[in-house]
């Protein structure tokens, strides 16, 4: 999932003098991405109005869409994990990944336009995103923006509701010009949100009379949906007001526990993995937390804390890390294997490096991993390994009987240091 502007905002502004958003974990996540249309089905599924869509992949099923879905006016929008798509271009020179349209002939014209071809915007790499799938959704006219989210908070210790009568824009210039028309609200996680609470929500937010009502059913459901997927933050903005009458969740980005993987199984399922990195999906079907970076030495780490540790002493010793790889506390020999197998596919890496430090994993463990994964791919690179803790003795002595040209050293600077001149 991009990062939200609400998890910007509060990283530079304090919202009613308290309010912070969570500093980046050290931890591993998943930063489980859901594209729009997935978004809203969510949200849809749990009593939150959302436009009307189908999903179309070509122009042969954009034509079936219109034949059962006829709005007055239809928006065609390029799905794809990245803003600013409506100012985007394709590589076939087709303008724009988001198009208004109120005739319904022009629908499978625009799918094939965008469907299969890739799209750049600011936000994407400089050769664009492929788009698999379009949304043709009909469009909402909106009378009024308004803002809307539910985080988990560390501050507060549980969840906390943004609101503010200001949606549609950056939420962060309305927290720095104008932070009186922002309004944080910690909720208690044993009452909820309640239906007083909604309804002085929804007045701050703009709507009375009948459109109170609405926009407090709207709150709760929100909140319910906060709750029945494990979610850490449900941003909705523009939260709008049609002239119609109607109270909308118009966009929406949605960020979920990874802890919880194990209840929302079929969320977590549902992620699309086509524009993340080949290298990180198969790291995590292994349990493994990777981040390719530019570097030529590989690193392999047991822990989120102790691989910054050993790219920052890397750097510092005149070598460059090719990637943040935390295999954890529980990795097992066959983890290790699919870690050098990861390393390894990189073309960049010309070393490695393994510094693991034995408090819950044990050292001969890894020790046996590395040297049976350096046989089962035939390693033709230099390997500089630093072992210590739980067994460490017996694990160096595991190496040096595999009379394999694998390098120990002594402590991290050291291994730091054997790395950088093995190049």
């Amino acid at each position: 999932m991009a990062t939200s502007i609400l998890s910007r905002t509060l990283r530079k502004t304090a919202l009613s003098g308290k309010l912070q958003c969570l500093a980046p974990s050290t931890s591993s996540v998943r930063h489980l991405n859901l594209l729009e249309y997935q978004s809203k089905d969510l949200l849809d599924k749990h009593g939150v109005t959302v436009q009307k869509f189908k999903m179309a992949e070509s122009a042969s099923q954009a034509r079936e869409v219109i034949q059962e879905f006829k709005p007055a006016e239809y928006v065609v929008k390029a799905q794809i994990l990245a803003g600013g798509r409506g100012k985007g271009s394709f590589d076939n020179g087709f303008k724009g990944g988001v198009h208004l349209t109120k005739q319904a002939e022009d629908v499978p014209a625009l799918v094939a336009s965008m469907a299969g071809h890739r799209l750049t915007t600011k936000q994407t790499p400089s050769g664009g995103i492929l788009v698999r799938k379009v949304m043709v959704a009909e469009s909402v006219d909106i009378l009024r923006e308004t803002y809307f989210c539910i985080l988990m908070d560390r501050e507060y210790s549980g969840a906390v509701i943004i609101a503010s009568p200001d949606g549609g824009v950056d939420i962060e210039e309305v927290a720095e010009k104008t932070p009186d028309r922002l309004r944080t609200l910690p909720v208690d996680i044993h009452e909820g949100v309640t239906r007083q609470t909604a309804e002085e929500l929804a007045v701050f937010l703009g709507f009375h009379g009948d459109l109170k009502d609405k926009a407090a059913q709207e709150i709760e459901a929100l909140w319910g949906l906060f709750l029945a997927v494990d979610a850490t933050q449900v941003e909705i903005n523009p939260f709008i007001e049609t002239p119609q009458g109607k109270v909308v969740a118009v966009d929406a980005k949605i960020q979920f526990d990874d802890n919880a993987e194990f209840r929302q199984r079929a969320i977590f399922a549902a992620e699309d993995t086509s524009e993340s990195d080949p290298r990180e999906v198969e790291a995590a079907s292994h349990n493994l937390n990777y981040i390719g970076m530019d570097g030529n030495i590989g690193c392999l780490v047991n822990g989120a804390g102790l691989a910054m540790a050993t790219m920052d002493i890397i750097k510092l010793h005149g070598g460059e890390p090719a990637n943040f790889l935390d295999c954890g506390g529980g990795v097992q020999e066959e983890q290790v294997k699919n870690a050098f197998q990861l390393l390894t596919s990189d073309k960049n890496v010309k070393a490695i490096l393994v510094n693991v430090f034995g408090g819950i994993v044990n050292c001969a463990t890894i020790a046996n991993g590395i040297v049976n994964a350096s046989k089962s791919i035939s390693l033709d690179l230099p390997l500089v390994v630093r072992l210590e803790g739980t067994n460490a003795d017996e694990a160096r002595q595991i190496l040096a009987d595999s009379r394999l040209p694998i390098q120990t050293a002594a402590d991290l600077e050291d291994a730091a240091i054997k790395a950088v001149a093995s190049l």
